[in-house]
């Protein structure tokens, strides 16, 4: 009769470990989310390591992709609800997929950067245009080069900004579109004579002897990327887009409230284990440092739209003109740079202040 009992006990145990986790999961809504590997996904997997999404009621599922541009192609199969990105491909999200900013992952506008060799002409001449005196090259080094970088990205927006600077424009050299992960390589390689990139590549590419020509920092920008939606999906679903935000603010709020140099194993353990790239910790010190991330209560007012566009839709707007100034948008987008709705104050908003939601 004991054995009995003692089997039956057995039995049971095992049933409560295996239905257990099924049933918590059960209670959980699954949320698909995109991301590049950069510091605003650091914080949503920081997120995650600490179950704050379980917290919150949620599953978020933090699936990695090369570039914004692959982000927005992968929108046509539903494949994510929520994303983080660059400016560019958010504003062309907004224009051709129906996804809207909600949020600021954070400005980078230090982390994006153009490169050239040493020996680069480009990078004997400092201070062309007086009015930016860190930046390097001139009209008659740059015309006629080739540069590699990942289109529609924020680093198609730095090396755009940089030919400003100097008078020129993007048909004033050639662009090689490539996988950020390739543009290293393709230095060391000596394809084209310079290279746009995003952290931490761009320190990467600057630890194997490139040069830094121009940053958006250096040329007077700002550069935010944004946690975007699914337009349709955020409006059916406003407390779940609440909550998720929430999550994100919370690592945000945590990452503010101590040194960046805490952090710093979480990060290398983050790009090892989420990313698959081992970067050294001097790069990666480098990398958290030229990334800014802003509080709740900032955005909050950065996205009001009480009193009419708000000053992250002006933000976007600007890039969006300058952008299709520059040939990327066709005339139909063009004429409606102005009156699309880039980014909304609707979800953020209801972000709590002490962070705290109930499931």
């Amino acid at each position: 009769m004991l054995k009995k009992y003692i089997i039956l006990f057995l039995a049971t145990l095992m049933l409560l470990h295996f239905t257990a986790p099924g049933a918590d999961a059960a209670r959980l809504v699954r949320v698909p989310t995109a991301w590049v590997d950069e510091f605003e996904t650091f914080l949503m997997w920081y997120a995650k390591e600490k179950k704050w999404d379980r917290e919150a009621g949620l599953d978020i599922e933090i699936n990695q992709y090369n570039s914004g541009s692959e982000i927005l192609n992968a929108h046509s199969t539903g494949a994510w609800v929520y994303a983080g990105m660059g400016v560019i491909p958010a504003i062309l999200g907004n224009m051709r997929h129906n996804v809207v900013a909600m949020a600021i992952g954070v400005d980078e506008a230090a982390a994006n950067g153009v490169v050239v060799p040493a020996d680069s002409p480009i990078a004997k001449v400092r201070g062309w245009n007086k009015e930016y005196p860190n930046v390097l090259g001139s009209p008659d080094t740059v015309r006629g080069k080739t540069f590699v970088l990942t289109d529609i990205s924020s680093a198609h927006y730095v090396l755009s900004i940089w030919l400003k600077t100097l008078g020129l424009q993007d048909s004033d050299i050639s662009i090689r579109d490539m996988a950020q992960g390739l543009v290293v390589a393709s230095l060391e390689n000596h394809i084209g004579d310079g290279a746009a990139l995003w952290a931490p590549q761009l320190y990467l590419a600057l630890d194997k002897g490139a040069v830094l020509v121009a940053d958006l920092k250096y040329c007077g920008k700002e550069s935010y990327t944004y946690l975007v939606a699914d337009a349709e999906y955020a409006k059916a679903n406003p407390e779940i887009t609440a909550k998720f935000l929430t999550v994100y603010f919370r690592a945000v709020d945590d990452y503010m409230s101590k040194s960046p140099e805490t952090f710093l194993q979480d990060y290398r353990r983050f790009y090892l284990e989420w990313a698959g790239k081992d970067y050294d910790e001097e790069l990666l010190r480098r990398d958290i440092k030229s990334h800014q991330v802003l509080p709740l209560a900032e955005q909050q007012s950065l996205f009001d739209e009480t009193n009419g566009r708000s000053g992250a839709q002006k933000d976007i707007e600007d890039v969006a003109r300058f952008f299709g100034s520059l040939g990327r948008l066709s005339k139909d987008e063009l004429s409606r740079v102005s009156t699309s709705s880039y980014a909304t104050d609707k979800y953020i908003k209801l972000v709590p202040p002490n962070l705290k939601l109930k499931k």
